[in-house]
């Protein structure tokens, strides 16, 4: 684990801002990471600072000559992030906004005709997005059916439903009610096997703080990020889109570049803060070992994070030192499992006795800071088929540690004592 390195976490809780006391409620454990990251000190700055520039992108001063190679570096990180070297990185309102508008251009730019290819694990932001075009281009809209025991989607759901009728399909990386990864290459190349042509989408945005992105190697057309949850701030989305799926017919302004889409001026500070997530990865992977070129010190740096998250789930599901998992504490049911395998940071549960909001806030005054997930329009998907009507979302990131861990399993077992 990374808390394992001599002076390492120090060096990594050091980046970031507001680690151990939130600036308007003081002390507390972050555990609410899904929700979205802590954000790098680097970021901060830098957003200050572009903020403040008044010149506009294109023209023939020094500042906008500046502000033009920020946006050209960050794109450049961008491809490096993603592993793209192909096709068109670029920046939108927000991660669903980014995902919204892949797959839209997926549903005007496929043959006619066919079906619509989703899950029932994914967010709302990429499941809406395909209900909204499924209707407008008259396509049924699938759904996979996810795993209830296991908090994820396989191979095998996706396969009930392929046919080469397909003509744009989703799929989400990672679940962010239930923390469970999904086999997107494999998912994805036996889509491509069956429907060729089809457009296939990835939402990957609760699963990139959490590990390896490789849009070259995932056989996608499209990928979205929300920065905000991977270390930058609120204000944009990060999305990627193939040759072929860029060549479709799309919103653009008449007379642009054929490929561009990005819609009027962008914000040059998000490029250049996405360019300081990037540089901090490039950071951590050359702490954690001594690759060659800056692709590769980020693959290190994502494996490094994910073992070391691996080992914080497994600490609060099965324990740690003295103290029991929850796993082991009576009363509490773990959405999707107690399993560690493919789980990336989330573990959300239920107590039994003890109301979710009641939970929440019972953390709260301990210091640790969750979130409570309800039976809506963003988790219902997950907790109605479990006739689950709330639960409790407990979210860890690479800066957390494993005595962080042990005060929440000690905190919930005050919880546990007082429910039952």
């Amino acid at each position: 684990m990374l808390e394992d390195r001599p002076g390492l976490m120090e060096a990594i809780r050091d980046r970031f801002a507001h680690v151990e006391a939130c600036p308007f409620d003081g002390p507390r454990i972050f555990f609410e990471n899904a929700g979205g990251a802590l954000r790098l000190k680097t970021v901060i700055g830098t957003s200050a600072a572009y903020a403040g520039y008044p010149d506009n992108q294109g023209r023939d001063n020094p500042a906008s000559q500046a502000l033009m190679a920020a946006i050209d570096k960050g794109r450049a990180d961008m491809r490096t992030f993603l592993n793209a070297p192909g096709g068109q990185v670029f920046v939108g309102e927000s991660g669903t906004e980014v995902l919204f508008r892949l797959i839209r251009t997926a549903a005007l730019g496929a043959r006619p005709g066919g079906v619509m290819l989703g899950s029932t694990l994914e967010h709302p932001a990429s499941r809406s997005a395909m209900a909204r075009w499924a209707e407008v281009t008259g396509r049924p809209h699938l759904l996979a059916v996810h795993d209830d025991a296991t908090g994820t989607v396989g191979l095998d759901a996706y396969l009930a439903l392929l046919t080469p009728e397909v003509r744009v399909a989703t799929i989400v990386q990672t679940s962010p009610v239930t923390g469970m990864s999904v086999d997107v290459a494999t998912i994805a190349a036996a889509i491509r096997e069956t429907a060729p042509d089809a457009f296939i989408i990835v939402d990957g945005i609760q699963h990139a703080s959490h590990g390896h992105i490789d849009c070259a190697a995932n056989g996608a057309d499209g990928y979205a990020v929300s920065p905000y949850k991977v270390f930058s701030r609120h204000g944009y989305g990060v999305g990627w889109a193939s040759d072929r799926l860029t060549e479709c017919t799309k919103d653009q302004v008449q007379g642009g570049a054929a490929a561009n889409w990005e819609l009027g001026t962008r914000d040059a500070g998000a490029y250049a803060t996405f360019s300081d997530v990037v540089d901090y990865f490039d950071w951590l992977g050359g702490e954690v070992a001594d690759p060659t070129g800056r692709r590769a010190r980020i693959e290190a740096a994502a494996a490094a994070i994910h073992a070391h998250e691996a080992g914080l789930m497994a600490a609060m599901l099965h324990g740690t030192g003295n103290l029991r998992g929850l796993a082991e504490m009576p009363g509490i049911t773990v959405i999707g499992g107690t399993g560690t395998e493919g789980r990336e940071g989330v573990v959300s549960l239920t107590l039994d006795g003890m109301a979710a909001g009641d939970l929440v806030q019972f953390l709260g005054e301990e210091r640790i800071r969750v979130h409570i997930r309800k039976d809506d329009h963003y988790c219902g998907n997950i907790l109605r088929p479990l006739g689950i009507d709330a639960c409790v979302r407990v979210s860890v990131c690479h800066y957390n540690t494993t005595a962080e861990v042990a005060r929440f399993l000690a905190a919930m077992e005050q919880a546990a004592a007082r429910a039952g």
